[in-house]
């Protein structure tokens, strides 16, 4: 039955999207939601899992990172209007306290959508995330200015 409900729910995203009802555009609508939900939704219920994440906090995250969101955008923006504003680009180490691989992810992703930094690459508890203007090498420091306010919320989750 749940995978009728999603088939149906990812039916109705499809025709809101498409806003057609041509014949072929309803076939590959019902081929692409039964695809997803056949691949994606367990047969049996014992295979659910209970989500590691609460809800909740990763409300009370959003705004942080909308925040480092905004600052990031105007910040790049800044350098590409006025070109004498320095640009030091490079990769910088940055440790992360947080243990959990979802928690990790959420940092590394959340960094990597912000603008001027993207995160290459995630080992052990350090990520290396090339950064637009590298202000230290030192992981601590970089880690400050990249992603503290971010973790602290993420830790939370």
């Amino acid at each position: 039955m749940q995978r009728l409900q999603w088939g149906a729910l990812l039916f109705l995203l499809w025709l809101g999207l498409t806003n057609s009802l041509d014949p072929q555009e309803l076939l590959a609508g019902l081929l692409a939601s039964a695809a997803i939900v056949w691949l994606t939704i367990p047969k049996r219920p014992a295979e659910v899992q209970e989500r590691p994440w609460r809800l909740l906090p990763f409300l009370a995250f959003l705004p942080i990172f909308l925040k480092n969101l905004v600052l990031a955008n105007i910040d790049v923006a800044r350098r590409v209007l006025s070109p004498e504003l320095p640009i030091n680009p490079g990769i910088v180490r940055v440790r992360t306290r947080l243990t959990a691989p979802y928690q990790r992810l959420i940092l590394a992703n959340s960094i990597t959508l912000t603008p001027g930094t993207v995160t290459l690459e995630m080992e052990g508890e350090d990520m290396f995330i090339h950064w637009i203007d590298v202000k230290s090498a030192d992981p601590d420091v970089a880690g400050r200015a990249i992603k503290e306010q971010m973790e602290d919320a993420i830790a939370k989750i």
